[in-house]
């Protein structure tokens, strides 16, 4: 195997389409590091700018206007070495999506309601994974107690989080209870929503222009852009949202929207022989929706995905509650997003910041990872049955994630007032 390291200026790979290539050929490792901000004659009055931002701490509720995606940064976007897909490979995606997907109802889900599910395991099982993730509501104030003095982030799946899990994708409706507790939220902390869907398409659904929205798993960033920057280099690409409001993009993989646009009209060619089976295209990935397909037919579907990407060495497969996600072999996933996020939010210090990040999803784990690894924080599962997981506690559904959120701004009301 083949490493490589490349140190590059930010301006350079800007201006040169060919530098900006992220994926090696096959078989090969590159770990990219692209260095942004100010040019090397300003650093001392930057690093002088910065302790004294240090020593004017930030509270919480300062933070009720959005803050943007700036300073000097370096990071890393590394590529993994694509992996051959076998038969046994299949069989694993299969078994994987299994387990991180929830049990069946007796009755269909609809796409306008939340459906009870049925635990999969025995009631001593469930009660023995409860006592090692315990419910985040139950355990709020001793939770809280040693956030009180932190810079809280606030990290939100959207699907099967804020909204129920649907068959019907293009239905996954928040209540406009949830949208507003989401609202109140942001007025105290920093909220990012990250997402596999396509960032348009999960703010169609949120419609809050405050929150940040990480779109594809992490690789399509938007945040808003405050009126001054106060001579900081902005991090990605200034431009307008829908609405007319300004706003910057990050997007590390975006030299492969062509090859995504390519693999989704195949993998649409290929969908139409199954039925039940949706193809989703989200810009940066595509998703295989097996929730309307017959489990007897999921190997079939899973065949003619591995037919297609096999094709595609920059290409991978990674599992998720009954969907196939198609996505770029470079190293960046919702856990990254959330390093990014703080990071380029100036928030790098690990004992300042306390993360909260909320999801249902195996794609989920690579941010509990990274809560994990940190000295504060809290990571949510949400899920009523027993799954393998690194979040630390839980919910059981986007109903007790409605009540989380909503003891989250009471908690913080009451803590500007004293």
């Amino acid at each position: 195997m083949i490493v490589s390291f490349f140190y590059l200026c930010y301006d350079c790979i800007a201006r040169n389409s060919n530098i900006r290539e992220l994926f090696s050929p096959s078989g090969c490792f590159f770990e990219v590091t692209i260095i942004v901000g100010a040019p090397p004659f300003k650093k001392a009055a930057m690093a002088s700018k910065s302790k004294t931002s240090k020593q004017n701490t930030t509270t919480n509720a300062s933070l009720s206007s959005p803050a943007t995606l700036t300073g000097a940064v370096h990071y890393s976007l590394k590529k993994i070495s694509p992996r051959k897909t076998d038969n046994k490979s299949i069989h694993e995606w299969l078994e994987s999506m299994k387990e991180s997907s929830p049990p069946r109802s007796r009755r269909c889900l609809r796409s306008d309601t939340s459906a009870t599910l049925e635990p999969e395991t025995p009631d001593t099982q469930y009660k023995a994974w409860k006592a090692r993730h315990p419910s985040a509501l139950d355990n709020f104030d001793r939770i809280f107690e040693v956030a009180d003095a932190k810079q809280i982030f606030v990290f939100l799946d959207y699907d099967g989080t804020l909204s129920p899990i649907v068959e019907d994708p293009e239905r996954a409706f928040m209540s406009d209870e949830m949208r507003n507790v989401v609202k109140e939220v942001a007025t105290f902390f920093v909220t990012a929503i990250i997402t596999g869907r396509r960032r348009e398409k999960v703010y169609e659904f949120v419609q809050l222009p405050e929150l940040y929205y990480a779109g594809s798993h992490g690789m399509d960033i938007m945040g808003p852009l405050p009126q001054t920057s106060n001579g900081v280099k902005t991090y990605g690409t200034k431009t307008l949202d829908g609405t007319g409001n300004e706003v910057v993009l990050f997007q590390p993989a975006n030299d492969i929207t062509c090859i995504m646009d390519e693999v989704y009209r195949l993998l649409e060619e290929k969908a139409r022989k199954i039925s039940g089976a949706r193809i989703e295209h989200n810009k940066f990935c595509v998703s295989v929706h097996f929730r309307c397909v017959k489990e007897e037919n999921w190997l079939h579907l899973a065949e003619e995905v591995n037919s297609v990407i096999k094709s595609y060495p920059n290409l991978y497969a990674t599992q998720g509650r009954k969907v196939l996600e198609i996505r770029p072999s470079i190293l960046w996933n919702k856990g990254r997003a959330l390093e990014f996020l703080i990071r380029t939010l100036g928030f790098a210090n690990r004992n300042g910041v306390f993360p909260i990040y909320i999801g249902d999803d195996q794609t989920d784990e690579d941010a509990f990872k990274v809560v994990a690894r940190r000295r504060h924080g809290l990571s949510i599962l949400v899920s009523d049955s027993v799954k393998e997981t690194h979040a630390s506690h839980s919910l059981q559904d986007p109903n007790e994630v409605l009540k989380f959120l909503q003891h989250l701004v009471k908690w913080r009301k009451m803590s500007v007032r004293s």
